[in-house]
């Protein structure tokens, strides 16, 4: 049985996949299993699978209907056998070191899990490194719950660096927890967050590196980038499974806040969506549509309650924009931004 499950959820990616590939081959570390989800992809990504898995005796290939990526990264999790789960995004790849570093840190400990650190590369080559979840160092039950889920559930805007992105392929994740509790993900978008707030809730033991052992692209194709015409559905379906962890968990005791918050995140997301350059809708109905959203009953809600501060400047200025109702300017600054 292998020590890890490298799970990658495989559409479009014909042109990153061999990379990403290469760059479990190449870790130090060599006791993984890949698997590559592929699902149902247009292109030639489900041929290059099947190359790639002839090369690799340790690469197992399964072809499913496109259901998108949650459905993707649970046929990964039903299938893998390591006793730590990995997961990487076919246009990303690891950085040397980083199953062996993770794996390392977690035996060395008697630790749950392991994290670290990221780099962010943008198409141009250029990258930044963004901090870890939390700073190297092992951690208890509480420091868990205060460093990661709570953070999860609540502070769900501020400055980059300062909240908590939901980023699941920083971490490997120990195999019993997921299928003990049947964690899995559900729908487009978000879904990363969900997953952390389960799998961190009962954890009890976390290692944390300060290296950025994970290269993240910026991929300006990627579904994070695009325009999507039912998030608001996506949105409602992420905020009921969130309620049902809060009081399954009782995490609202410890973040009282945790919905406005939550709803102040979704909304910024919700209008940066609408006025995506992606959006073929014209500006009218652009601006009908946000505030739309801004009537809705969570959201008007979120906007009496919580005042977000200390965010990036241009979140800062949305979020004034929307609490003095000012959305003609807010359209114009859009127009502005994509031209």
């Amino acid at each position: 049985m292998p020590k890890v499950s490298v799970i990658v959820p495989v559409y479009k990616a014909e042109g990153f996949l061999r990379r990403c590939v290469e760059s479990v081959q190449s870790q130090s570390f060599t006791d993984w299993e890949l698997l590559l989800i592929e699902d149902g992809s247009p292109d030639r990504s489900g041929a290059l699978c099947d190359a790639l898995a002839a090369e690799e005796i340790r690469i197992r290939v399964f072809h499913k209907p496109n259901g998108g990526v949650s459905s993707a990264r649970n046929m990964g999790l039903d299938a893998a056998v390591g006793q730590y789960i990995a997961f990487l995004d076919s246009d990303d790849w690891f950085l040397d070191g980083m199953l062996e570093t993770l794996v390392t840190l977690a035996e060395e400990n008697g630790a749950d899990s392991a994290g670290c650190a990221h780099l962010n590369v943008e198409e141009n080559g250029a990258s930044w490194a963004e901090p870890a979840a939390m700073s190297a160092g092992v951690y208890g039950k509480e420091e868990i719950m205060r460093g990661i889920v709570d953070r999860l559930m609540t502070n769900r805007t501020g400055r980059p660096g300062e909240f908590l992105n939901g980023f699941i392929w920083r971490f490997i994740y120990t195999n019993e927890i997921v299928q003990q509790h049947k964690i899995r993900f559900e729908g487009a978008y978000l879904e990363d967050e969900i997953f952390l707030i389960e799998y961190f809730a009962r954890a009890e033991r976390l290692a944390m590196s300060d290296a950025p052992l994970y290269a993240y692209l910026q991929n300006s194709a990627s579904a994070t980038h695009r325009y999507m015409k039912d998030y608001m559905k996506v949105y409602e379906r992420f905020l009921e499974r969130k309620t049902a962890l809060a009081e399954q968990l009782q995490l609202t005791e410890r973040t009282p806040d945790w919905r406005e918050s939550t709803n102040w995140a979704g909304l910024l997301i919700a209008v940066g969506n609408e006025y995506a350059a992606s959006n073929p809708a014209p500006w009218g109905e652009k601006e009908r549509r946000v505030k739309e959203i801004c009537r809705r009953s969570e959201m008007k809600d979120a906007i009496a309650k919580m005042h977000p501060k200390n965010q990036s400047r241009n979140k800062q200025i949305v979020t004034e924009l929307i609490r003095c109702k000012a959305f003609p300017l807010l359209t114009m600054l859009y127009r502005i931004k994509n031209r």
